[in-house]
């Protein structure tokens, strides 16, 4: 069995150096009844009140202060969350950054990322040629990449939040959080360490996790979809694969239930989160995720940097 790149060690050490720079986001407790849901408890960890307006800033900051920061600072390739949280640690940290990403960001991300005053570039369609961008530009002028899924520090960042879920609720029956890249999940998954059930959704058009669990190994997959700027790159990462491989269970959703939780979010609680931070809900409201009754489920509402959400 391989070892892991991250574990619980690893992730408790890691959240008192980023503590003093990320919010303890709050959780919400409500009836399943309220969804639709009859039976459960539902544990909304509320993440889209983060700094930078996603779980991302956990990583992010995590990078920064425990990595050699060079002269010419850091940078990064983003769908957006993690640019926008990338962007605003190096602000606060006095860190150079530049970033860049591909043209389908939302604008509000793109906004983000303009307010925190890095250097922001927009190039080309996909995560893919934004992430090929960056490692030219890291190359050239020796800045620090920060990879927004694969990289050991981005894992124990996301890994924290985690930790901050069990330090307000204890160990729920079952956890479900969505997969891009797989950090957010990865970090989760070593957390909890086997202690309850990690679910990983993700869209059926950016199924990394589904086809890297199917092939023994990451693979290309397809990266489309109605949350395509935040969970869409071609493959799950591979310091991520081994935590997934061994914790996390694959569940995917079309994108019209995840705008139908997006609505859901929005008219139960008045939350306006972005597709990608509906995903993990959507698993539950159209049924692909169905836990016995009785269950205490926590669902990460990972991202809000939307401009829109088509109540219609």
């Amino acid at each position: 069995m391989p070892t892991l790149a991250v574990d619980r060690a690893l992730i408790a050490a890691t959240d008192p150096v980023i503590r003093p720079h990320i919010r303890t986001t709050p959780v919400i407790e409500i009836d399943g009844a309220d969804f639709g849901l009859p039976g459960i408890s539902l544990v909304l960890k509320l993440e889209l009140l983060q700094k930078a307006g996603s779980f991302k800033a956990r990583g992010a900051f995590a990078n920064l202060r425990l990595r050699s920061i060079p002269t010419a600072g850091v940078v990064a390739a983003s769908g957006g969350n993690h640019g926008a949280a990338v962007a605003y640690a190096a602000r606060e940290l006095g860190v150079p950054a530049r970033i860049y990403v591909p043209t389908i960001s939302n604008p509000a991300k793109v906004a983000r990322i303009r307010d925190c005053g890095a250097d922001l570039v927009l190039v080309g369609e996909r995560y893919a040629d934004a992430l090929a961008a960056s490692q030219a530009w890291a190359a050239s002028s020796g800045a620090l990449e920060i990879h927004a899924f694969d990289q050991d520090e981005t894992l124990r960042g996301a890994g924290t939040l985690g930790l901050e879920l069990e330090r307000q609720i204890g160990v729920p029956d079952a956890v479900l959080a969505a997969v891009g890249g797989g950090g957010l999940i990865g970090g989760i998954a070593a957390w909890f360490d086997g202690k309850t059930r990690v679910i990983g959704v993700e869209p059926e058009l950016a199924p990394t996790l589904a086809h890297a669990l199917a092939a023994g190994a990451p693979v290309d997959a397809p990266a489309g979809g109605v949350a395509a700027d935040s969970l869409a790159p071609r493959r799950i990462g591979d310091r991520v694969f081994p935590i997934a491989h061994r914790f996390v269970e694959s569940v995917l959703v079309t994108d019209d239930a995840i705008e139908d939780a997006q609505r859901a979010l929005w008219r139960v609680l008045r939350i306006a989160a972005e597709p990608g931070g509906a995903t993990a809900l959507a698993a539950l409201l159209s049924r692909r995720f169905a836990p016995p009754a009785g269950a205490r489920v926590a669902v990460v509402i990972s991202g809000g940097n939307t401009s829109a959400v088509h109540l219609g």
